[in-house]
Formats: structure tokens, sequence, C-alpha cells
């Protein structure tokens, strides 16, 4: 399982939220860049980037640091406020591996299919965001009324090979994964699922793992303490 260190941006600094509250900001790092530098050493070879401006407000701002992260050399996936095939063009010129479409998956899902059938599959992502199992948009603030297991099933009828599912209940929170959400995801779908929100801990990453996800994302519990990086690279496998 690939493990995939995560920066959030605000203004130009890390930070987290809790439970995607954009009153609970606060700043974890100093620096974006030398962060990066930290989870490359640790071995890590993939990095989860989100520009919350860009979420929230559809103003992504921090594209000259999601720049310079790149260059770092690690696999950077990004996503917040990706609305359109100019905004994709745009991150892909920064040097993005991977995007992430969220909110617009929601509200143009033909954005989605030109997408992949544009960079490949490869390159998009979906990030699916949900609270009590249905999908919230526009950093989670607003609820799209849908069913998260549907509308996983609709975004893989649509060519979508990765889905990254975040449980907004659990994010922030250190306290686990939505272990039986994600397996139902899982099952409910032939894509490569990420797990993202409420890691807080080794062993929370080693059951994701015996699950068959594909991937997971690592915030807070690294910011905190509670991960070693370094182990959960070795035993994810190979990177």
């Amino acid at each position: 399982m690939l493990i995939f260190p995560a920066i959030d941006l605000k203004d130009g600094r890390v930070v987290r939220l809790y439970k995607g509250d954009f009153d609970t900001v606060h700043q974890v790092a100093e620096d974006p860049v030398e962060t990066a530098r930290q989870f490359r050493a640790a071995g890590a070879r993939y990095l989860h980037m989100v520009d919350l401006d860009g979420a929230r407000d559809g103003a992504r701002k921090n594209g000259g640091i999601v720049q310079s992260v790149a260059r770092v050399g690690l696999k950077v996936e990004l996503g917040g406020g990706i609305r359109s095939m100019a905004d994709l063009e745009e991150v892909f010129r920064l040097g993005v591996w991977r995007a992430v479409i969220g909110s617009a998956a929601v509200s143009d899902p033909d954005l989605v299919r030109t997408a992949v059938e544009t960079f490949g599959p490869e390159r998009i992502a979906v990030g699916i965001d949900a609270r009590d199992g249905l999908v919230r948009t526009a950093g989670w603030v607003e609820n799209a009324g849908l069913d998260y297991l549907a509308f996983a099933r609709r975004m893989e009828g649509l060519g979508v090979k990765y889905i990254i599912f975040t449980d907004i209940d659990t994010d922030g929170t250190l306290s686990g994964p939505a272990f039986s959400r994600l397996e139902a995801m899982r099952e409910a779908v032939g894509c490569s699922v990420t797990a993202s929100g409420g890691v807080g801990s080794n062993a929370d990453l080693r059951r994701l793992g015996e699950m068959g996800l594909y991937a997971a994302i690592v915030g807070k519990a690294w910011y905190a303490g509670q991960v070693d990086l370094a182990q959960a690279v070795r035993e994810g496998g190979p990177q």
C-alpha cells in the first residue's frame, strides 16, 4: 500500500483542520518545501497536497509553492479548486503528477470524462468527501445529497481509476479511519481506493493495508508525532 504524507496549504502556510472546519485551521509546519524534504528523507515517494484556498473559494493562489514542492522529487497529487481543463493544464505545468477533481466532479461530470480521456486515467483522481455517507462539496461546506457509493460507481462509469475517499467525521481526529465505509467503497467499485482521514497510528495504516487499499494519506498523525513515516513506508511495501 502506498503512503501519501499530506501538506494542506492555506494562505501559503502548512495547516490542518479538524473535521474540515475552517474555523479550526492552525499552522503545523513552517516551510512546505522543507516539510516535503523531510517526507522524502523518510522514504516517501508520493505527496498529497490540498490547496484549501482553492477548495473553498475556487481561487488557487498557492501555485508557486506547489511548483517548489514538486521540485523536491516526490510525485505530487494535488486537489483543491480544480474545476476546468484550463485548471488541469495549469497544475500539470507546475509539475503536479496527479490532479484530484473534487467538487467539480459533482457539478460537472463531463469534466471528469474529458480529463480522463485527455490526460489518461493515471493522472486523474476523483476526491469523494462525505459526512454520514453523503457527498460534500465546496471545501466540505455544501451537502450534495448524493450517496458516496452511488457516486463512486458513477465516476467509475466515466473511466475513473483512482478514488480518494475522505470520511469528514474522522478527518483530523486521530481516532482511526472509517474502516467500514472504506471497505464498502472497496467492494463497490473496481477503482484503486485511497483512504483519507482519521489515521492516528502505524497500526491504523497496517489495517488499511490488510484491507487491500491502494494507498493511505497521513496528515495530522505525522505532524503530531503519532506515526513513524519511515516505518509506514517500509511496511507499506515498494513505493
